[in-house]
C-alpha cells in the first residue's frame, strides 16, 4: 500500500480501559477551556489599555494567540475521538496536524527567543530600550519567526507526503507527532530523519543558545546592579519569561530524550501533554501573576463586565 492509497492512521492515545475516557475527555476539555478563555483575556487587556502597549506585552500577545492555535490542532481532534470512541485520523487530517503542530511549535520556541532578547536590551542597555525595540522591529521579529516556521513546517510535510506506508497504521500517541509517523513508513526514512535533526538542531538549539546568551548577560548585569531593590526589582522583569522557557523546554526536551532512552509510548505522550497542553494553559496566569499593570487591567475589564451585566 502507497501513500495515496492511504485512507487513515489510529491515534491510539493514552489509555485503552473505556472507564478511563470520560476521565481523560473531562481533563483535557477543562484544560484547552482554560487556554481558549485565558489566553484572549491577555490579548484583550493588552489591546485595550494603552498603558501596556509595550515591547514585551506585544509580543506576549503573540504568544498568547499562537497557544491558542497550538492546543487547538491537537486537542478538539483527540476530544472528538474520545466522544465517537473513534482512533481514526485521515491522512489528510494527520498530514495537516503535523504541519500545523510544527509551524506553531517553531513560532512558540521563536518567540521565546524574541522575548528572551527583549529582556536583554530592557535590562542591558535600558535608556536605549525604546529606540532599539521601536515598532519597525517588532514587526520584523515577528515576520520573520512566522516566515522561518512557514516554511520549515512546509518542508515537513512535503518530505512525509513522500513517504509510503505499510498496514500497520497505529499512532501511540494523541496526536500526529512527525517522528511517530516517520517510524511507520515502509519506504526509506533516511532523508527524514537528517531533515528532523538539522531543524531540530537549528530551531532548537540554536533559539536556546540566544536565549542562554541573554540571560547570563542579564544575569551580569543584575549583578553589578548595587541596591538589592534594584536587583530584585531587574529580576522580577523576566521571572515571568524565565517561568515559561524553563516549563517549555525542560518538558520538550523530557519528552524527547525519554522517548531516546526508553521504547515506553504511553509515558512520552503522557510528557507530551506538559508542552502541548499544560504549558499554552499556565502561560496566561504566569504572566498576569507577576505583571501588576497586567493584573489591574484584567481587574477593570471583570469589574466593567459584571456591572454590565447587573
Amino acid at each position: 500500500m502507497n501513500d495515496t492509497e492511504i485512507s487513515e492512521f489510529l491515534l491510539l492515545g493514552f489509555a485503552e480501559d473505556p472507564e478511563l475516557q470520560p476521565l481523560i475527555f473531562g481533563l483535557f476539555l477543562s484544560m484547552y477551556l482554560v487556554t481558549v478563555l485565558g489566553n484572549p483575556l491577555i490579548i484583550l487587556a493588552t489591546v485595550s489599555d494603552s498603558h501596556l502597549h509595550t515591547p514585551m506585552n506585544f509580543f506576549l500577545s503573540n504568544l498568547s494567540f499562537v497557544d491558542i492555535c497550538f492546543t487547538s490542532t491537537t486537542v478538539p481532534k483527540m476530544l472528538v475521538n474520545i466522544q465517537t470512541q473513534s482512533k481514526a485520523i485521515t491522512y489528510a487530517g494527520c498530514i495537516t496536524q503535523i504541519h500545523f503542530f510544527v509551524l506553531l511549535i517553531d513560532l512558540d520556541i521563536l518567540l521565546l527567543t524574541v522575548m528572551a532578547y527583549d529582556r536583554y536590551v530592557a535590562i542591558c542597555h535600558p535608556l536605549h530600550y525604546l529606540v532599539i525595540m521601536k515598532p519597525h522591529l517588532r514587526g520584523l521579529l515577528i515576520l520573520v519567526s512566522w516566515v522561518v516556521s512557514v516554511l520549515h513546517a512546509l518542508l515537513q510535510s512535503l518530505m512525509v507526503l513522500r513517504l509510503s506506508f505499510c498496514m500497520d497504521l497505529q499512532i501511540p500517541h494523541f496526536f500526529c507527532e512527525l517522528n511517530q509517523v516517520v517510524q511507520l513508513a515502509c519506504s526509506d526514512t533516511f532523508l527524514n530523519e537528517v531533515v528532523i535533526y538539522v531543524a531540530a538542531i537549528l530551531l532548537g538549539g540554536g533559539p536556546l543558545t540566544g536565549i542562554l546568551y541573554s540571560y547570563s548577560k542579564i544575569v551580569s548585569s543584575i549583578r553589578a546592579i548595587s541596591s538589592s531593590q534594584g536587583r530584585y526589582k531587574a529580576f522580577s522583569t523576566c521571572a515571568s519569561h524565565l517561568s515559561v522557557v524553563s516549563l517549555f523546554y525542560c518538558t520538550s526536551l523530557g519528552v524527547y530524550l525519554s522517548s531516546a532512552v526508553t521504547q515506553n509510548s504511553c509515558s512520552t505522550s503522557t510528557a507530551s501533554v506538559m508542552y502541548t497542553v499544560v504549558t499554552p494553559m499556565l502561560n496566561p496566569f504566569i504572566y498576569s501573576l507577576r505583571n501588576q499593570d497586567l493584573k489591574s487591567t484584567l481587574r477593570r475589564l471583570f469589574e466593567r463586565e459584571r456591572l454590565n451585566v447587573n
